[in-house]
């Protein structure tokens, strides 16, 4: 039996069998992604506990679905009927911390805010800053390829991943990549297990890269009366040869829900506000927020001006940061990430505002502006069929119409069981016959979270 082996490989201390404990391992954030019921979920302790359980999945056939914090987007981390989730929410620890060679070394169920406040005090940084980070964990964030505001400048978790340990789909505990700062030998392994979705091994040791604590940014704020206006700024931002730190839009639905729910004042001036930073360091700090200012203004800003202070600055992007969970306030939150090419944005902008208006559905637009990265999402009421059936009907839209400009269905929260299609449109047959060949390769008994992140 299933639970008699994990019992005597892991011990009964990490199995959880009861059923309403284990409804709230079964989901992700993903709305309306479908999830089944697991026969047990096992709360990991150790690399050996991950390894023993892979093997004990692969002898018995059982589908294994390793899951962080749960606060994906796109349903990666649900259970299928019968399946063992493997939580690794125990596995918190930080290693190592080293200043000379800007590394650490973190077990997957690290919480991405506390390993940035742990390397702090060295005087260093951990880039990556979904707008999840005070909850999603450095496995999750890996398993996604995470991004967040930082990346328009500094890139996204693949950057920052130098090696890890990891159990294969053949149960065996490996170490691939490397500490050095530069390392070409064989095939980049860990480069393709970032963003794999937990599909072609489980990350039990992941070996971060680390850059010096960052100067003071400064941050500038535009206000706009149309998306479209906005996404010219963001345009023009690029074209100016400027590389913000941040830039971030927040359209005036996700305002008023912050408003709504924090009375912060900022949907009363704005249909639109675009929030750019810079971490330039003295004068050259300076001249960029001056720079970045003009070009929102000749974009056609009603309103845009360079903080004065870091607490003002701060306060701005609380308030972006707070958009999502004020609307998750609302209903159910169908969240898009769709990303295109920097010169489509203000086009993007403007689609997904057409589809929202043909649809008849309420679109609330967040985005990673300064890298294309946008987040429309759909607000529906609680038990409304027909208001779901139009948002799925917008939600396909906008992947077609991301293609369309030369875009990707996924930017950041991974392809999960919401994009199967997206992906399937998005890459050539080919490109899908290679997928494959690298799951059947990597994982050949097909039970690392199947039907998951690529066409199955």
């Amino acid at each position: 039996m299933l639970l008699d082996d994990l019992r005597r490989r892991v011990g009964d201390d990490c199995l959880v069998t009861d059923t309403d404990v284990m409804e709230s391992f079964a989901h992700d954030e993903a709305e309306w992604a479908p999830y089944g019921k697991p026969a047990v979920v096992v709360r990991a302790r150790t690399a050996e506990d991950v390894q023993a359980v892979v093997q004990v999945c692969i002898e018995h056939q059982t589908p294994l679905i390793a899951r962080g914090a749960g606060t994906g987007l796109s349903g990666a981390a649900n259970a299928i009927d019968g399946c063992v989730i493997l939580s690794l929410e125990r596995m918190n620890k930080v290693l190592e911390v080293n200043p000379l060679e800007r590394l650490a070394v973190v077990q997957p169920g690290v919480v991405n805010d506390h390993l940035r406040d742990h390397v702090a005090e060295s005087g260093l940084w951990y880039p990556p800053d979904p707008a999840s980070s005070p909850w999603s964990t450095i496995g999750g964030n890996l398993a996604t390829n995470a991004g967040g505001m930082c990346c328009v400048k500094y890139g996204v978790t693949r950057e920052y991943v130098l090696g890890m340990q990891l159990v294969t789909g053949t149960g065996e505990l490996v170490r691939i990549g490397r500490r050095t700062a530069k390392g070409v030998a064989g095939y980049d392994l860990t480069g393709l297990m970032v963003g794999s979705e937990g599909t072609l091994g489980i990350a039990t040791e992941i070996t971060v890269r680390l850059r010096p604590l960052r100067a003071e940014e400064i941050t500038v704020a535009g206000f706009f009366d149309t998306m479209v206006d906005a996404g010219k700024a963001v345009e023009a931002v690029a074209a100016a040869g400027l590389t913000p730190s941040a830039l971030e839009l927040v359209d005036r639905n996700c305002l008023k829900a912050v408003d709504d729910w924090r009375n912060m004042g900022l949907s009363v001036d704005a249909n639109v506000v675009l929030l750019g930073r810079t971490d330039a360091p003295g004068d050259t700090g300076l001249a960029e927020a001056e720079q970045m200012v003009q070009c929102f203004t000749d974009a056609g800003a009603t309103y845009a001006v360079r903080s004065e202070d870091s607490a003002e600055g701060d306060a701005l992007f609380a308030a972006r940061r707070m958009a999502y969970p004020a609307l998750e306030r609302l209903g159910p939150l169908l969240t898009e990430d769709v990303c295109v090419p920097k010169f489509q944005v203000p086009t993007m902008l403007g689609r997904i505002e057409e589809i929202g208006r043909r649809h008849d559905v309420l679109i609330a637009t967040l985005a990673h502006a300064g890298d294309g990265n946008l987040h429309p999402m759909m607000l529906t009421a609680q038990g409304d069929e027909d208001q779901k059936r139009r948002s799925l009907a917008a939600f396909d839209e906008i992947i077609a119409a991301a293609i369309e400009l030369g875009g990707t269905v996924t930017g950041e929260h991974g392809v999960g069981l919401l994009k199967l299609d997206g992906l399937a449109a998005e890459q050539a047959p080919e490109v899908l016959a290679l997928y494959r060949a690298v799951k059947r390769a990597l994982d050949p008994h097909n039970i690392l979270n199947p039907g998951k992140g690529i066409v199955a």
